[in-house]
């Protein structure tokens, strides 16, 4: 016989939790369950303080203050909980709320059966229809089944490993829009390209078409165009706490979600109530935990609102003791994580046979444009003086190479702030780092910007035993960091190294190459992950071309030979024809009507 709540479409019990299927009430009703519709919640009226006690027990973060009363999202976990209660204590559901709590039921089946799928099921995704532009490997497929089978949970891949391909993935196959994107602000821009390269919607007709993605920009909430992807950065929140929930969003993706793992400010706030409003949560992070265990709880408490219970109650039964945050088990509460379905984590360790030796990504990061401009100032006065120039052409060759130069400083130091909090990712990820520049002024901004991590640095102006000091601090483990010159980086053993960092870039893939060799020695047994980080400014993307470098994938000569006088040569030729383009756009510059004297 099935309970008054249950469908009569859904007597099929097979694979259910006991709780979840058909039973008989136990006895008479011992309260009543509604939905408050001013809470947004299921409430429960008790009969007896006995039962009242018990339901507050089971559902915290209810309102203690009001007797009687109880309180619970509209969330298959709860619905399922509530669905354990009535077993022993029935509750009559109101009149007026009964299909919407055979919808909740349904829900809450339907959760259950998806992660029994997850659990015992193919662990692989099928192969993707025609609204993804990019191939799977075996493990990124394993992360696609897990997301497709869970509406709310953290994908907890070491970085490097493919978490942002892994989510647009989902979101082709889901096809749930419009979806919102939180990010870092120095990644804006590099969601941007990922979706542009990966991501297909069906147009009018059917046919695959490129997404339309729009960006908000500052703290005061305007009407956005409609698009089927929006993105915004973590910074923006607070100025956008009211305004995003009530905008319909079906999914949201929190890349580096261990931006939130900090309560108790604006950020997470607004976080918490987008997350509430949203049909499918999707956290991503390779480091979701930074100082003490205890901070999972309040990550996962964003993604699936206590999915491990009240704070007091998490640190109570997982931690060191009640309200101190240190896990009494990790292990433990990774397992429980996992057999929930709540977080899905591979190490670069546990999928290094599918990794090629070396793997390269071109990733673009924004840049200040008033930092740049900055930059480029003593770049107008060489300008003039070439453009005044008449024969000489030794002196317009010198000029020409200074300007290149400037424009090529203006470049590293606009996009410095967005490295440094790149390579503060890859570290408190426990990557070990080689961070590569050129200018001094560059290595400048990382000394201070990264001073915690106590750099070492080897920018040739070293003696040896300075430079002989720095490579054992790195290679002995006193330091996770070191900042090495391009053009310095010949000889050096460097192969405790797990990532390769270019803040800036060289014309010269052979320049590269060796950089990357510092790590990647023979002997190695990891997989070196060098990230090529890139901005649409300045002379970034002249070289990009003359690398060989594309977004996200490498052309097959970047690196891997050394084609001698041959390489040489072209990266000269491609250095000309960059600083042909900077004169010319520069003196457009100049000479168009109104410019002031800095080129305006």
């Amino acid at each position: 016989m099935r309970t008054p709540d249950t469908p009569a479409a859904e007597s099929g019990d097979g694979g259910l939790p006991i709780y979840l299927r058909d039973w008989e009430p136990s006895g008479p009703p011992r309260g009543t369950l509604s939905y408050n519709r001013r809470r947004r919640m299921w409430q429960i009226a008790a009969d007896d303080p006995h039962v009242a006690q018990l339901c507050k027990r089971l559902f915290p973060g209810t309102d203690r203050e009001r007797r009687g009363y109880c309180y619970f999202p509209d969330h298959p976990r709860f619905v399922g909980d509530c669905r354990w209660l009535m077993m022993r204590f029935p509750l009559a559901v109101a009149a007026s709320d009964r299909a919407r709590w055979q919808t909740a039921v349904s829900g809450a089946r339907q959760a259950a059966m998806e992660r029994q799928r997850l659990l015992t099921g193919p662990r692989e995704a099928e192969p993707l229809p025609g609204f993804f532009e990019g191939e799977l490997m075996r493990f990124q497929r394993e992360g696609l089944h897990y997301l497709l089978h869970v509406s709310r949970g953290l994908l907890a891949d070491e970085m490097g490993l493919g978490k942002t391909v892994q989510a647009l993935a989902a979101l082709s196959r889901l096809g749930r829009y419009p979806a919102l994107i939180l990010t870092p602000p120095h990644l804006v821009t590099n969601w941007q390209r990922e979706i542009a390269r990966f991501l297909r919607v069906a147009d009018a007709e059917g046919f695959p078409a490129a997404p339309q993605v729009h960006v908000f920009r500052g703290l005061t909430p305007y009407d956005p165009p409609e698009a089927h992807i929006y993105i915004i950065h973590y910074l923006l929140l607070r100025g956008w706490k009211r305004a995003l929930p009530e905008m319909g969003f079906q999914t949201v993706v929190m890349d580096e979600v261990q931006e939130l793992r900090h309560t108790g400010t604006e950020k997470y706030s607004a976080a918490s109530l987008l997350s509430s409003s949203a049909e499918r949560v999707y956290g991503l992070s390779g480091t979701p935990i930074y100082n003490y265990g205890g901070e999972i709880w309040n990550v996962m408490n964003v993604i699936d609102y206590h999915c491990l219970g009240d704070w007091e109650g998490f640190t109570r039964e997982w931690c060191a003791g009640y309200g101190r945050p240190l896990l009494a088990d990790p292990e433990a509460l990774g397992r429980h994580l996992r057999s929930e379905g709540l977080m899905l984590r591979r190490t670069k360790a546990d999928v290094l046979p599918e990794l090629p030796p070396k793997r390269r990504v071109v990733q673009e990061i924004d840049s200040d444009e008033e930092i740049y401009e900055q930059g480029m100032q003593p770049v107008w006065e060489k300008i003039r003086s070439l453009m005044a120039l008449t024969g000489g052409e030794s002196a317009a060759a010198l000029l020409r190479e200074r300007i290149a130069q400037d424009e090529r400083q203006a470049t590293g130091l606009s996009k410095a702030p967005s490295v440094c909090a790149f390579a503060r990712g890859l570290l408190e990820g426990g990557e070990r780092v080689l961070l590569f520049a050129h200018h001094h002024s560059v290595f400048d901004i990382y000394r201070r910007e990264l001073v915690r991590y106590r750099p070492v640095f080897l920018t040739g102006l070293e003696d040896m035993r300075r430079k002989d000091q720095a490579i054992a601090a790195f290679m002995e483990g006193r330091t996770n960091l070191c900042c090495v010159s391009l053009r310095a980086a010949a000889g050096l053993n460097l192969q405790r190294a797990t990532c390769v960092v270019f803040g800036e870039l060289d014309w010269s893939p052979a320049v590269h190459s060796q950089a990357e060799d510092r790590a990647h020695r023979i002997g190695q047994q990891d997989s070196i992950l060098c990230y090529y980080l890139v901005c649409s400014r300045g002379s970034d993307q002249d070289m990009q071309d003359a690398l060989g470098l594309k977004v996200s994938q490498f052309r097959a000569l970047m690196g891997e030979t050394d084609r001698g006088e041959e390489q040489r040569d072209d990266a000269l030729r491609a250095a000309g024809r960059h600083i042909d383009r900077v004169i010319e756009r520069l003196t457009r510059r100049i000479a168009a009507p109104g410019a002031t004297g800095d080129g305006r």
